[in-house]
């Protein structure tokens, strides 16, 4: 579904991203997680191509992505959902809800989505009017989430989705993108609660400093010292 090869990502002098190269494969649940700085929020910007890239190729399902704007990318099959959620703060619920479909026109479709959006997140169905600025931290990360999914994508970028919300809250986000990705759409996650994404990640990939220095299956790396040691506090 998403090969990169030779990313890299600079800001100006400085290398964020230091030519990585990695895989996800259709229908699979993979976290790359590190720490703060690591270069993991640049890498889902510069794979989305909201943010472009100093170096690499990156292709979906085959097709050459690297250079598209980024309303192409969404059309490609890849939505991200960012870091601090980005809603639209003076639209309602509903008008966020319908920009995740913009590129769409298949009215029928989309109308059915969105009952499935709210049928994940029925809040957001109670809050349809209210305008997104007002609403929760937790309900904006729903809002920001369904938006995405009104993209109808066939890789989904998680950017920190648990980031600022109670424990409850994570528990139901959580929940939602297990349920998505059983019915088939492709989870790219970076999520700052390591425990977290190894846990609902079939793969991981472990970044430092700009590189991918250790990568294996979820389960695996959950009880590696290394692992443990770094970046779950044991």
């Amino acid at each position: 579904m998403l090969e990169v090869t030779g990313l890299r990502v600079a800001y100006g002098g400085i290398q964020a991203v230091k030519s990585i190269t990695f895989h996800v494969r259709e229908g699979e649940r993979v976290a790359l997680i590190g720490a703060n700085g690591a270069g993991k929020t640049s890498t889902l910007k510069a794979i989305a191509r909201v943010l472009d890239a100093a170096g690499g190729d990156v292709h979906c399902a085959g097709q050459d992505i690297t250079c598209l704007p980024p309303h192409e990318v969404l059309g490609s099959g890849i939505a991200l959902v960012p870091e601090g959620r980005g809603v639209f703060p003076r639209l309602n619920v509903l008008g966020n809800l319908l920009m995740g479909a913009y590129i769409r026109n298949d009215k029928a479709a989309i109308a059915a989505d969105l009952e499935q959006v709210y049928g994940h997140f029925p809040r957001l169905k109670e809050r349809e009017k209210q305008l997104a600025g007002t609403l929760s931290g937790g309900e904006q990360q729903m809002l920001a989430i369904g938006r995405a999914l009104m993209g109808r994508p066939r890789l989904l970028l998680l950017d920190e989705p648990s980031m600022g919300l109670a424990p409850l809250m994570v528990q139901k986000i959580f929940e939602v993108i297990r349920t998505v990705a059983s019915q088939g759409i492709t989870i790219l996650l970076v999520e700052q609660n390591a425990r977290l994404a190894l846990e609902v990640s079939q793969r991981a990939y472990v970044m430092e400093s700009g590189r991918i220095i250790h990568t294996g299956p979820a389960h695996e790396l959950l009880v590696d010292p290394r692992v443990r040691a770094a970046y779950l506090g044991e």
